[in-house]
């Protein structure tokens, strides 16, 4: 069966045309309860990486002491689970792209609550390093797949609120996860609580996305036709018409082609300026707010959570700003803002303390914007058949990053303090709005067809 890309619809038969100019597609229709309970489960994904990631800098108040570990050893386990989701996101968007969303969107969540359970028992400095780079690992499996089946799914109008609202979740994980170490701090023994309490979200997301439906995108790109429009005609209704589709066989090659590499460039480099400072807050948050001034323990670890709301918040207007003003606006506005927050807790880090919460406040409130568009654009502008892997890539290319910063935070602010730490952020959220303004494609409105094609020129 000879199949076309929908950019081709000029060139189909006229009865094939006429059917699809008579009914909905995929990208015209409205949100249904079952997009809507699978946005909500899909969010699980980001949701565990704000939490594994975050509630380690917690813990660490108690296991710094009884593993003694030093700054060293610190880095190591701050910045494993970040090596673990390089490789995650790489090996995994492309396993992903070759056998479907479906069945990897449930085989990683069992994973991830296995090592979370596992990692309540280590008694080693190295094997809390080799725990967290397992558990990065199958997060990091995560993103792609979800992302991937979100956006396959999700009709043009709501595709920015759909991705929004997962990226939202982040940051919802990340306060969930501060406010269990808050609370568990002070108990003897509380960082093994810590550190496997990941498992009660990973049960309830496993019970959520159990039977979910393969993309009906995917599954026409691999010529299972047939299947595709069962469920599409099974979820949505007759009045419902799967785009056709040109049969195309995964390349992870194709990422590297002209036109492609670019937007690889892109999206990788503006997503590790977004990451590369958040990260390393969140993973030594309570260590960074006491160098402001905010005290130790609990103090700090509720300035943590401060900053943390401010970064959820930031989130919300922009799902909105992305189908208002557009993605290419809001991504400038976005990292100029950021670099000047930075900017005046590099120049002033002996402010008043308000002054740094503000400062902080601002930088995470105008984060939500880029933290969205790190996951909405490689999604948006490649095709079907490399999705996931582009989404993979894109996040391994911006984990190098935050691998080598986050093992040099800690040792870097022994060394050399917190202002020269905070400018060196300013520099690199600089670097997201250089390439932002040279690179930045708008593809507000336009059909994931149009988006992903290689013709697309902003």
């Amino acid at each position: 069966m000879k199949l076309y890309a929908i950019e081709n619809n000029d060139g189909l038969p006229k009865r094939e045309k006429k059917s699809m100019q008579s009914k909905k597609t995929l990208d015209d229709f409205e949100l249904t309860p079952f997009l809507k309970k699978m946005i909500l489960f899909a969010s699980g994904g980001p949701f565990l990486d704000g939490y594994v990631l975050v509630i380690i800098g917690v813990a660490l108040a108690q296991l710094g002491p009884q593993l003694n570990l030093d700054a060293h050893w610190s880095a190591l386990v701050g910045a494993a689970a970040l090596a673990g989701i390089f490789i995650g996101t790489a090996l995994f968007g492309y396993v992903t792209d070759l056998v479907g969303r479906q069945l990897m969107f449930t085989i990683d969540i069992i994973a991830i609550a296995i090592i979370s359970i596992g990692t309540m028992f280590i008694s080693s400095p190295m094997e809390l390093v080799v725990m967290r780079f397992l558990i990065g690992v199958v997060i990091g499996a995560d993103y792609p797949i979800a992302t991937s089946l979100v956006t396959e799914f999700t009709p043009r109008k709501y595709r920015a609120l759909s991705i929004g609202f997962i990226a939202a979740v982040w940051y919802v994980g990340a306060t969930a996860a501060d406010i269990v170490g808050y609370f568990l701090c002070d108990v003897e023994g509380g960082w093994r609580c810590m550190l496997g309490s990941a498992v009660i979200p990973c049960m309830i997301l496993l019970i959520g996305r159990w039977g979910t439906p393969e993309s009906p995108r995917w599954l026409a790109r691999k010529g299972r036709v047939d299947e595709a429009r069962a469920i599409v005609q099974q979820l949505f209704g007759a009045d419902v018409e799967l785009e056709p589709e040109e049969v195309k066989e995964t390349r992870y090659s194709k990422i590297f082609e002209k036109g492609y590499f670019s937007r690889m460039i892109f999206v990788g480099t503006i997503w590790a300026c977004q990451v590369v400072p958040m990260f390393g807050l969140y993973t030594f948050g309570p260590q960074i707010m006491s160098a402001f001034g905010f005290g130790a323990g609990k103090q700090a670890i509720l300035g943590d959570i401060i900053i943390s709301m401010f970064f959820l918040i930031g989130c919300v207007p922009a799902m909105f700003w992305l189908n208002s003003i557009g993605r290419r606006p809001l991504i400038i506005g976005s990292f100029a803002m950021m670099t000047i927050a930075l900017a005046v807790l590099g120049v002033f880090p002996n402010a008043n303390i308000w002054v740094v919460v503000a400062s902080f406040g601002i930088y995470a409130f105008f984060s939500g914007g880029p933290g969205i568009l790190q996951w909405l654009y490689p999604n948006e502008l490649f095709p079907t058949e490399i999705r996931a892997s582009a989404v993979g890539a894109a996040m391994a290319f911006s984990r190098i990053g935050t691998v080598l910063s986050t093992y040099a935070l800690p040792i870097f602010m022994d060394n050399h303090g917190i202002g020269p730490t905070m400018l060196v952020g300013v520099a690199i959220s600089l670097l997201g709005l250089v390439v932002s303004i040279a690179m930045a494609p708008e593809t507000k409105g336009l059909t994931l067809a149009e988006s992903s094609s290689v013709n697309f020129k902003h």
